[in-house]
């Protein structure tokens, strides 16, 4: 990810190994602030409190953190209890989001076969730098999967921009690199195809500021927009085409992902406007059969939508919103179900709902 013309990734471990450092992505796009984790509580509290966001980041930062729990654990009584504590508390931080169970599954379950606490060490570091190249390596595929979507539309349009509606922030800051729903936009800008990106802002939390925070970076042309407005942008036939992330996905197609999804892909269905879902095969659960009712909807502080931040005087300020005997309801996520979707954009290609089944095979739409 391109910053202030360098490139970093959102999560690395420092020079000596011993600690983790993240971009702090509370402060963004204000100031440009490196946190140093120095123990797999403070990753539990990074991921819950979303100095990190995204569920592919979650997934790596979750990896990391039980790295940390390794290098803890040698100076503990039992050093196979506190790293199945650490997992646990892990897992407990952001519910919706499956990359982090599927991370902690996976990292377990190869530490697991060592007794040695050094091996485990070891065997815990190799996999969280795995991890993190991985990512990098699936949003690239991502990307030029994707990009062919955009290209189709601006051969159709004889070359003008192509306007792409985006919700929250699939982008970098939500993975290693590239992003998943960005991933496609940035194959496209190197493939000099003409671009413009409606961004929702995606309250409470505003999201959307770190998608044109990125795309800025990355001399994207976009346009930040209330979540309301993109239905009637639609209707004004200002919108090609909808790409979202997702942070838990089903076999059969049923999308979990930022409250207001949903609300997007009712009126991109009722406009003929394609929507597509960019994900990660490790985004998808296999086990998941009715998903009102068993994906777990993360409910967050009140105070995210009876307060808000932003730059006064060069200082990050928080303001009351409401009165101070105001109610709030805050819902992080929502349902999108598979008779809304256009199709999925994954590292192994690009599939229709109803053969997303087929993604176990590797078959291809």
């Amino acid at each position: 990810m391109l910053i202030n013309n360098r490139n970093y990734r959102t999560i690395w471990l420092s020079d000596n190994k011993l600690e983790v450092q993240i971009i702090d992505q509370r402060y963004l796009p204000y100031q440009f602030i490196i946190e140093t984790i120095k123990s797999s509580t403070e990753m539990a509290v990074a991921i819950k409190d979303m100095h990190l966001r995204g569920a592919p980041l979650i997934g790596v930062a979750a990896a990391y953190g039980l790295y940390l729990a390794t290098l803890e654990a040698r100076h503990k009584p039992d050093p196979d209890d506190h790293i199945k504590y650490s997992a646990i508390m892990l897992q407990n931080t952001r519910p919706t989001a499956i990359n982090l169970k599927w991370a902690i599954d996976r990292v377990l379950n190869e530490i697991n076969k060592h007794s040695d606490i050094d091996e485990k060490i070891s065997t815990a570091f190799k996999m969280a730098e795995n991890m993190a190249d991985e990512d990098i390596d699936v949003c690239k595929r991502i990307g030029k999967n994707g990009v062919k979507i955009i290209e189709n539309i601006s051969k159709n349009k004889k070359g003008e921009v192509v306007n792409i509606l985006t919700h929250c922030n699939a982008g970098a800051l939500a993975c290693i690199d590239l992003g998943t729903a960005t991933a496609p936009i940035y194959e496209a800008k190197k493939r000099g195809i003409k671009i413009h990106v409606w961004i929702d802002e995606t309250r409470p939390r505003n999201q959307g500021r770190l998608t044109s925070w990125e795309l800025e970076q990355a001399g994207i042309d976009n346009t930040i927009i209330v979540d309301n407005a993109g239905g009637y942008l639609m209707q004004k036939g200002l919108v090609d085409m909808v790409i979202v992330g997702t942070d838990r996905t089903t076999l059969n197609g049923d999308v979990a992902n930022k409250i207001g999804t949903y609300l997007k892909a009712l009126a991109a269905k009722d406009n003929n406007i394609p929507f597509y879902v960019a994900l990660p095969i490790s985004s998808i659960d296999k086990d998941i059969n009715n998903s009102l009712i068993e994906i777990p909807i993360e409910e967050r502080d009140q105070n995210e939508v009876l307060f808000i931040d932003g730059e006064l005087r060069d200082k990050v300020e928080f303001v009351r919103l409401f009165s101070k005997n105001a109610k709030a309801k805050n819902y992080g996520f929502d349902i999108t179900p598979a008779r809304l979707i256009t199709g999925f954009i994954t590292e192994k290609g690009i599939f229709t709902p109803e053969n997303l089944k087929n993604i176990e095979l590797g078959l291809k739409n």
